[in-house]
């Protein structure tokens, strides 16, 4: 993985993407943070060394550098799933390539399902704790140890003084926002009934197929990290409705632009 990781890091330094502050990783129907950023290098996964490629029709899959908010971003349109059949090495392999390019802050959004019934779709949860039911772990390899400690703590896995900073901006702002556990499943089938009563139970506030891989990393190799949830549907089992993915996309289109303000001013404060 060392040679790996050189190989895509030199690549893309060739590209431009030279010492970035930030980096940011967007969720399903999340892409439009983009338009807000002034665009100096872009390039698709698939031209990228090592990289994987997203398969998921609405995940765009390119990296893009360039200034938001005043800061150096390296911005990824389009994640990647263990559900599309990668590996969690595979998922977090872009967290490392960020890292070795300079980043000290990443920022998470998804698409997710609120399972407490308190919070609505259309609304954005932050998240200050998970649940991880992915199976695995993207530490769990030979030679972990090569880049950081094996026995990662995770008391406080997403960065305390980044929530508030979220919570104060969405004040200002008259963003509703909710705090809560994300629980992290493999998917891609969504959830039954009998799934919902239980993730309740266990304490998550809402559900998704992504983001805790790439926290576990982020927070492997001491990067600040925080996240947030677009919730496009609420998974009630006593009402529960088939879900319309074409309603998911809209849904997380239209909590896009409290998640938009969110970020660009939060990278404003750091």
């Amino acid at each position: 993985m060392i040679t790996y990781i050189q190989e895509t890091t030199d690549y893309l330094i060739e590209k431009g993407f030279k010492n970035p502050e930030v980096g940011i990783i967007l969720g399903t129907g999340l892409g439009k943070l983009t338009d807000e950023i002034d665009i100096e290098h872009e390039v698709s996964y698939n031209h990228i060394p090592n990289f994987p490629t997203a398969t998921v029709e609405f995940h765009k899959g390119k990296l893009i550098y360039g200034s938001l908010s005043g800061k150096k971003v390296i911005v990824m349109q389009g994640r990647f799933h263990v559900y599309e059949g990668y590996s969690l090495m595979d998922v977090t392999f872009p967290v490392r390539i960020m890292h070795q390019l300079g980043i000290s802050t990443l920022l998470v959004s998804n698409a997710a399902g609120a399972i407490n019934k308190d919070f609505k779709k259309g609304e954005i949860m932050i998240i200050d704790d998970h649940i991880n039911l992915q199976g695995g772990s993207p530490l769990a390899f030979k030679g972990v140890q090569q880049f950081g400690e094996r026995f990662v703590d995770m008391s406080e896995p997403y960065d305390p003084g980044l929530i508030k900073n979220i919570e104060t901006i969405a004040a200002e702002n008259s963003i509703k926002l909710h705090k809560g556990v994300y629980a992290s499943v493999v998917g891609p089938q969504l959830e039954t009934k009998a799934e919902y009563r239980y993730l309740d139970i266990i304490g998550a506030d809402a559900v998704g197929m992504s983001t805790i891989p790439e926290v576990i990393v982020a927070n492997h190799l001491k990067i600040k990290v925080s996240a947030l949830s677009v919730l496009t549907d609420e998974c009630d089992p006593d009402n529960l409705k088939p879900v319309n993915i074409d309603e998911i996309i809209a849904m997380a289109g239209k909590a896009e632009p409290d998640m938009i303000t969110i970020y660009s001013e939060l990278i404003k404060r750091l």
